[in-house]
């Protein structure tokens, strides 16, 4: 059940989103608003501005803004509803207990507690059991010490047969939930149910929200032919292992702040790399990646870095994960780790200095692909560089970036010596025999992206914005009484080239200080002073009659376009958003569309339309 609608409207106008901020960047009066570096992306200069009176901040270097729950979702790693409910405890507004929602309206909560049961018998078990010796000797040779096992929960289930479940039934858990969760299997003789998992080492599976869902287990040592490395709980009506990332719920704050997340096969990689300080990395479950796990992984993230083995299998998965979160807008990585290495062994025997050194390293997919095609002289014949194409071109075909899409075409055709428009030609011919409808969640979602990148691209052309931030720099430069004006509705960030921007921040602060004779020309910084003559003599000035009519449209085509890019950014983010973020997200882009409808920016009905249209995907959404 979601938080009332009034209740994260109050919390909202009550944060003060200065003070929130300030305890993660050093934050400065400039006029109206607050500025300092940029805590999402780590920035050094005063680029992030903070509006306490809209309650919205906004990063003009990475381009990340929103509001106080959108700050800590993106920086801290919290959900939606973590996010209200720790405004709320600063601002002192009471938020009903969602625990006592969940026991009330959902029928999966006796499967959670059955986990929840589970999960702190394994971890007893191999603290507090004499039979978990064993497996705390190969966590400690592993470099896992104590606190970073008890951090994620880890257990040991015994070699007995029934062990879990005879706890379980004196617990009053019976064998059909056992059953349900893959704890429990039926046995073939007519006796009890005996228990899934037995001699291994236990990693709880929790979902975002912090519930146990799953679990995987790692025997000791190495495995045999007859005996699996790691087994993992089936699907069950709480767990869809398409839908789950491991270590996601711990990583989420690690990866927003890095900027990229890494992506390892296993288990113990995931545990290794983090007790070794190395936060930011996630682990599909034991099965290829999915669509929905990518999107997953987009929302907290734009790079991905493949950390798979280098043998034949981790290679094949390694590329057919890249083609995925391609799809899902990703730049995609991929670091070569020495042979027979992989993340856990790396960073035990040489430390994460040198795990660093290896992702420093690390190469576009593309171009690992045609480093290993050429390793294997493909590139020699005919043949062979036709079976190279047919293996190059599905990840062209899964970037939905076009601009990366047209990259890889070129380096194909750099390499390969065939032209740029037969290698478009294949590509489009392939895209047209796509088996997917286009009305498919998958061909809709990045149609959509692409369409309203397009959108955006049209209503206003870079020379007419330049154009307009070319103006009021002329009126600025010719009468001191649009400075004031200027700084009301306009800030540096919002112009495009990075001379006007110096420009405009330093026409500002000579507010009081124009001399007759001229020396306040003299405090502009060198690569400045051509352009500010150039303006200075530029007769157009005289033509620009009456001057606040030209105000008023250059500032109007600049915010346009501001607030242009913003809908277009909504837009791919509603694409990837998970149902805690579409609330959020839609209810700006409706504040924003309302902001350009009474400031006249729409102009153009089907853009307006085409951008506020809610998808298929979210007409049941949250908000209905």
């Amino acid at each position: 059940m979601p938080i009332p609608d009034h209740l994260v409207e109050q919390v909202r106008q009550q944060a003060d989103l200065v003070e929130i901020v300030s305890e993660h960047t050093r934050l400065k009066r400039s006029g109206r608003t607050f500025r300092g570096p940029c805590p999402l992306h780590g920035g050094d200069g005063p680029n992030f501005s903070v509006d306490p009176a809209k309650g919205y901040y906004k990063c003009f270097v990475c381009g990340e803004g929103g509001t106080v729950y959108t700050f800590l979702m993106k920086h801290l790693g919290m959900s939606y509803p973590e996010a209200i409910r720790s405004v709320a405890e600063r601002v002192g507004i009471e938020i009903p207990d969602e625990r006592a929602w969940h026991q009330e309206v959902d029928p999966n909560q006796p499967l959670y507690e059955v986990n929840a049961f589970a999960a702190d018998w394994f971890r007893k078990r191999l603290w507090d059991d004499e039979r978990g010796k064993a497996a705390r000797e190969y966590l400690e040779r592993r470099g896992i010490t104590r606190e970073t096992a008890e951090r994620f929960g880890l257990g040991w289930a015994p070699e007995e047969w029934t062990a879990l479940g005879e706890a379980a039934r004196k617990h009053g858990i019976d064998n059909g939930r056992l059953l349900a969760l893959g704890l429990a299997k039926e046995s073939k003789n007519g006796r009890d149910p005996y228990d899934a998992f037995r001699a291994r080492i236990i990693f709880p599976i929790e979902d975002l929200s912090g519930r146990v869902v799953a679990f995987g287990g790692r025997i000791l040592g190495e495995a045999d032919e007859r005996t699996p490395k790691y087994l993992n709980s089936p699907e069950s009506p709480v767990y869809h292992k398409g839908n789950v990332l491991y270590g996601l719920g711990w990583s989420r704050g690690a990866i927003r702040k890095e900027e990229a997340v890494l992506v390892v096969e296993g288990y113990m990689d995931y545990v290794s790399l983090a007790a070794h300080g190395v936060g930011n990395a996630v682990a599909p479950l034991g099965t290829a990646m999915t669509q929905e796990q990518a999107e997953l992984i987009a929302r907290y993230a734009r790079r991905a870095i493949l950390l798979y083995d280098s043998d034949k299998a981790g290679l094949k998965a390694t590329f057919r994960t890249g083609d995925e979160l391609l799809r899902a807008g990703l730049e995609v990585l991929v670091a070569t780790l020495p042979e027979g290495e992989d993340p856990d062994s790396l960073v035990r025997n040489e430390g994460p200095a040198a795990l660093r050194r290896y992702l420093d390293d690390a190469v576009d997919v593309m171009e690992r692909k045609i480093q290993i095609l050429e390793r294997k002289d493909f590139f020699s014949s005919i043949k062979g560089t036709r079976q190279a194409i047919d293996s190059l071109l599905p990840t062209v075909r899964a970037a939905a970036d076009e601009l990366v899409r047209g990259v890889y075409i070129q380096r194909i055709s750099e390499k390969t010596g065939v032209p740029r428009e037969t290698l478009e030609r294949e590509v489009a011919e392939a895209a047209s025999r796509d088996p997917r409808p286009p009305g498919t969640p998958e061909r809709r979602r990045r149609d959509e992206s692409r369409r309203a990148e397009e959108f955006a691209q049209q209503p206003a052309r870079k020379d007419m914005r330049t154009n307009a931030e070319r103006s009021l720099l002329l009126l600025m430069v010719h009468d001191e009484r649009w400075l004031e004006e200027a700084a009301k509705h306009v800030e540096a960030e919002a112009l495009s080239l990075p001379l006007y921007r110096t420009l405009f921040q330093g026409l500002l602060d000579t507010e009081g200080h124009r001399d007759a004779a001229g020396e306040w020309l003299t405090r502009f910084p060198p690569e400045v002073q051509p352009l500010l003559e150039e303006l200075r003599g530029d007769p157009e000035i005289a033509s620009m009659v009456p001057a606040e009519a030209f105000f008023r449209g250059s500032v109007s085509q600049i915010l346009e376009r501001a607030h242009l890019e913003r809908l277009a950014e909504l837009t791919r983010e509603l694409n990837i958003a998970g149902p805690e973020q579409q609330m959020l997200l839609l209810r700006e882009k409706a504040q924003l569309v309302k902001v350009m409808r009474e400031n006249g920016y729409l102009r153009r009905p089907g853009f307006v339309q085409a951008l506020t249209q809610n998808s298929p995907r979210y007409r049941a959404g949250p908000l209905e």
